[in-house]
């Protein structure tokens, strides 16, 4: 081999242990590596922009902003209702979980579906007091199975394809990479439904219902038309949410004529259009109870805000000493008036405080939840009012409304790809700009929900990869491995899966397969067969991450809500390790011949 070739090896070899051992973050170190290659002379930045300007890449960048749609009009979060609303525990919950997950997965990204449902399952098993460690690794491995069904279920099967089509073959099939996935997530789900519990532990059982949960005290009022009037408290959803409490209902009431109280709210308690409900509890959870269908926080001020809702967002504000509020009543402080805001709930260090919010005095030390305009926190940061004023992370109200229209637009996205006569590219940005155009989510939230992060890494990996081929490394790599495999396909094609895979469980899926993806190229050249089976056994290996919880997103972010060690994840995720090889392995030579 050359120098540029070993330096590029060795450049490789370095970056695996550095995202190994998470010496530094994935973007910097894969950047940094790409960087070194351009300043020795391995790569011009000129091919290095080329690499990174993939098709795939563009179109992840757009899926974020259909992704956003959807999760900024309520419509996952909803689904995620609808499945485990009435679930009994056991069987039919995990069934339900894992089928709606995997089938949803397939066309919205991982990441946030699965942090749509995790605050859904946590919900329910709080309220039947069962250990969410049961169903938490299931979620996450149902979004992975189901990811592995569609060229745009993963970022890796977006970037692969891109690569693939880039060298001028023809483009891959939206569903193509389902004659591996299909087959993969009818067996991984009756692993899952059948097998897997098994294997679960009993723990990160939540906490019961009757624990204290004091903090914040918000009152919300059910709407005129509202989906939850005539359900039951228990059928609502609202007898143990997680971190927060229904404290009591006042119904009858009005802003002059207190209503009927009712204490200690049983399950079977009915509701009705106009009842005020009486929470207590944490400001994550009072963000939830925000984004409900058909809640409204009790006070008609919201609706006097000069800036539309969708634009505000949730803060908290810690009442100074010095701040003319102290001794004044919430109604007497004139909110609206003075900082344009509004005050939804009040918390007093762990103290329950009853009555309307309008007549709660406040003093130094209080923390007031407030819905006010973006640009609420740089207006009045300095401001002597408030020792300290912070944004609430997603805490924006969902725009229910335009649920169905994204939802459309995710359907007809997916047609048009489908049919074939449309680009993946071309269709998620006309996608992407329905969304914004029919206001299912506005262009600041567009930006938050881009994850430059993960286009960072991509982009860098897909330059590393170029690094790879120009200086003859991927080359010299395929011929020693097709050496290695006596010169027999199947082999060959098996050592690169377990490669992959094993890349993938260390370092991050997009830059085992990007790597991966150049030495199989080689590889296969030196062959002389298609490369066709290769690509979609790299899609497959890459994704095929269960066994640790550093080589999936998903994975990393079930990890405390179940309470799991990283044993847990061997021992329920290698299986189905196994079985992702075993399927890909048998069914990847027959489906796509490795004659040419």
């Amino acid at each position: 081999m050359t120098w540029e070739a070993w330096l590029t090896v060795g450049v490789i070899v370095a970056m695996v242990g550095a995202l190994y051992f998470r010496a530094y973050a994935a973007d910097a170190i894969v950047v940094g590596c790409a960087l070194v290659l351009i300043i020795a002379g391995v790569l011009t930045p000129e091919q290095a922009l080329d690499a990174a300007a993939n098709p795939g890449a563009a179109t992840l960048a757009l899926l974020y902003v259909v992704v956003a749609g959807l999760v900024e009009t309520g419509a996952v979060r909803w689904v995620a209702g609808v499945v485990l609303g009435r679930a009994r525990a056991g069987f039919e919950a995990t069934t339900r979980l894992t089928l709606s997950t995997c089938g949803l997965s397939a066309f919205v990204n991982n990441t946030p579906l699965v942090a749509m449902f995790i605050p859904a399952v946590q919900g329910w098993c709080r309220q039947r007091g069962l250990p969410a460690s049961k169903y938490m690794l299931p979620l996450s491995y149902a979004a992975i199975l189901g990811g592995s069904f569609t060229l745009v279920g993963t970022s890796t099967n977006l970037v692969i394809s891109g690569e693939w089509a880039s060298a001028g073959r023809d483009p891959l099939g939206f569903f193509e990479i389902a004659a591996l996935g299909g087959p993969l997530a009818v067996i991984g789900l009756v692993y899952l439904i059948f097998v897997a519990p098994r294997l679960l532990p009993e723990r990160g059982a939540v906490l019961d219902a009757d624990q204290d949960q004091s903090g914040y005290t918000v009152a919300m009022v059910v709407e005129a038309g509202s989906p939850l009037a005539g359900k039951t408290v228990e059928r609502a959803g609202l007898r143990a949410l997680s971190g927060v409490f229904l404290a009591e209902i006042e119904r009858g009431g009005t802003d002059d004529r207190p209503g009927d109280v009712l204490p200690a709210v049983g399950p079977q308690e009915v509701l009705r259009e106009g009842d005020r409900l009486v929470f207590v509890g944490r400001v994550d959870s009072v963000v939830d109870l925000q984004k409900m269908r058909g809640l409204a926080p009790a006070t008609d001020q919201i609706v006097k805000i000069n800036e539309p809702r969708p634009n505000r967002v949730l803060v908290e504000a810690a009442v100074s000493h010095r701040s003319d509020l102290v001794g004044r009543t919430v109604r007497q402080a004139r909110f609206r008036s003075v900082y344009n805001a509004v005050v939804i709930a009040v918390a007093r260090a762990g103290e329950r405080l009853r009555g309307k919010i309008g007549d709660i005095e406040i003093r130094a030390g209080d923390t007031l939840l407030l819905e006010a305009p973006r640009g609420f926190i740089e207006q009045n940061r300095g401001r002597s009012d408030f020792y300290l004023v912070s944004e609430v992370k997603d805490s924006v109200a969902p725009r229910h409304e335009r649920a169905i229209v994204a939802l459309v637009v995710l359907a007809g996205m997916v047609g048009a790809v489908a049919s074939g006569k449309v680009s993946m590219l071309v269709a998620a940005a006309v996608a992407g700009a329905a969304m914004v155009g029919a206001k299912c989510c506005g262009l600041w939230q567009v930006r938050k929900a881009i994850d430059w992060r993960v286009l960072t890494v991509v982009c860098g990996s897909l330059a590393i990869g170029e690094a790879l081929d120009q200086s003859g490394a991927a080359a010299h790599l395929g011929s020693l491995l097709t050496d290695l495999t006596a010169g027999r396909p199947f082999l060959t094609l098996a050592v690169i899966y377990a490669t992959t895979m094993l890349l993938t469980e260390m370092v991050t899926n997009n830059a085992a397969a990007i790597l991966m993806f150049f030495v199989a190229d080689a590889a296969a050249e030196s062959l002389g067969v298609s490369f066709k089976p290769f690509v979609f056994s790299i899609m497959m290996a890459a994704s095929a991450s269960f066994s640790t919880p550093l080589g999936y997103q998903t994975n990393l972010m079930v990890l405390g809500p179940g309470g799991y060690r990283f044993g847990d994840y061997l021992r329920v995720g290698l299986p189905l390790n196994l079985l992702s090889m075993g399927v890909t392995l048998t069914l990847a030579p027959l489906v796509w011949p490795f004659e040419p």
